[in-house]
């Protein structure tokens, strides 16, 4: 990178927020995959304007730009495969407004999740999504990869809850998409364009968010399962009864011993799946939707479910499922985590599959996730140092990318597609639809310049 960058840059946002030493630079070399690159500099804009300026200069000296937030992302979104510069947008962690008569919320891109789901619950609201890494994710992060989580099943993913968004183009310029109220769009849903776009065709820095009701009570059961069959038939059949859970989780058993190692909480280590359920709404109703569970579970094989009967107890199970991938890292130090999704009636198939691929590869995967929309996290648990065993990692994850999309399903249900998923994504999209992903790059970013090397740039 020429100089004279680095040194507009200083002036720009000054010194102390531009960093190009190399130990400063490998912090920001990686994300939650398994792969680094090296950006040329590090910069930490303070305000939308300094964005802006920022791109400008960029684009001035035909430097990439990867916006970066937390870079908790499992598909390599926030990494900067071509270099240039890694935009840090950590300090544009304002919660702007929380307007409870309307319902909306006003954020920047940089506001940690969790934080920000604390401040909606203190103001007697609720903001549903709640991804695994809520606790150090960003909401900007969230926007640009889609993000889900246990909820999506009842309440929708990420996109179901922006309202409206302030952008910076790649030509520097700044636009307003969508508006506060949802039933106000003039022509097309612009905004729907930067959900899941990874930051490859604007850099977002400030959100209008959906609030909700806050539930009045909620139930928290546990199915345990002597077959992981069963457990994933229980999902497809609880749904198709009509019974609509807020959450649906599924351990197999490596799992499950992997946290109980892990935590030590007292889950059942001898059980081949269990399934976390959560169900919520009025007291009264969810009494009734609690016995449908527990009666669907009973019909479909669990051998014992257990009633978190106290806030410490539902705290414990949680903390289970959210301790998960730390949990799983103890195992094999390298963590293939995918998402692929399937209709929630192919569950039972799409875990056999896997198992089965597991079994071809010789590999130690488990398999977890929200199977409540078919969202299944089949995690490869492995070396990256060890050559032969990763090409048998790229030989399975081809395969189970494969099975995914033919049983009607896609490549991501919200870890977004990244560099790590984008030698695939033609297979879900086909030769027109990938033309017209990249036609539609090509126009609104005519250099190329923001995050290259992602989704249809790769």
């Amino acid at each position: 990178m020429q100089q004279q960058v680095i040194i507009e840059l200083r002036r720009l946002v000054g010194a102390q927020y531009v960093m190009d030493q190399l130990e400063d630079r490998i912090c920001y070399s990686f994300d939650a995959t398994f792969r680094d690159f090296l950006p040329d500099v590090v910069v930490k804009p303070g305000n939308v304007a300094e964005i802006a300026a920022i791109v400008k200069l960029a684009g001035r000296y035909n430097v990439p730009i990867t916006a970066r937030g937390a870079a908790t992302g499992l598909s390599g979104g926030a990494v900067p495969v071509k270099g240039g510069i890694s935009l840090v947008l950590t300090r544009l962690n304002k919660i702007i407004d929380i307007d409870t008569a309307n319902r909306v919320a006003v954020v920047e891109t940089g506001v940690i999740t969790q934080d920000f789901v604390n401040a909606v619950t203190q103001a007697g609201l609720f903001y549903p999504p709640d991804p695994a890494s809520a606790k150090t994710s960003t909401i900007g992060g969230n926007i640009a990869e889609c993000a889900g989580g246990p909820r999506g099943v009842k309440y929708g993913i990420t996109r179901d809850y922006v309202l409206g968004m302030e952008v910076v183009l790649p030509d520097g310029s700044v636009v307003e998409l969508g508006n506060k109220f949802d039933s106000e769009m003039a022509g097309p849903d612009w905004g729907m364009l930067l959900v899941g776009s990874e930051g490859t065709l604007g850099i977002i820095t400030k959100i209008y968010l959906k609030l909700v009701d806050k539930p009045s009570a909620k139930q928290t059961l546990l199915a345990v399962f002597t077959s992981l069959d069963d457990a994933a038939r229980t999902v497809s059949e609880m749904i198709a009864s009509g019974t609509i859970p807020t959450t649906l989780e599924i351990m197999d058993n490596l799992t499950i011993r992997a946290v109980e190692d892990y935590l030590k909480v007292g889950l059942p280590v001898s059980a081949e799946a269990i399934l976390l359920i959560e169900v919520d709404g009025s007291a009264k109703a969810i009494i009734k939707q609690a016995e449908h569970v527990i009666k669907v579970c009973q019909q479909c094989g669990a051998t014992e479910i257990q009633t978190a009967s106290t806030p410490e107890d539902i705290d414990k199970l949680w903390q289970a499922r959210r301790a998960i991938s730390p949990a799983c890292g103890k195992l094999n130090p390298t963590k293939i985590s995918e998402d692929a999704t399937v209709p929630r009636s192919q569950i039972p198939t799409m875990v056999r599959c896997l198992r089965e691929i597991a079994r071809k590869y010789n590999l130690k995967m488990v398999i977890f996730g929200h199977a409540g929309d078919g969202n299944l996290h089949p995690n490869i648990l492995s070396n990256k140092h060890d050559h032969e065993e990763m090409e048998r990692v790229e030989q399975a994850v081809a395969e189970l990318f494969k099975v995914a999309l033919e049983l009607g399903g896609t490549l991501s249900g919200e870890h977004g597609i990244g560099y790590m998923k984008a030698p695939f994504l033609q297979w879900e999209t086909g030769e027109t639809g990938f033309a017209v992903g990249k036609t539609i790059k090509k126009v609104i970013d005519p250099q190329g310049l923001l995050n290259p090397g992602k989704l249809f740039n790769a």
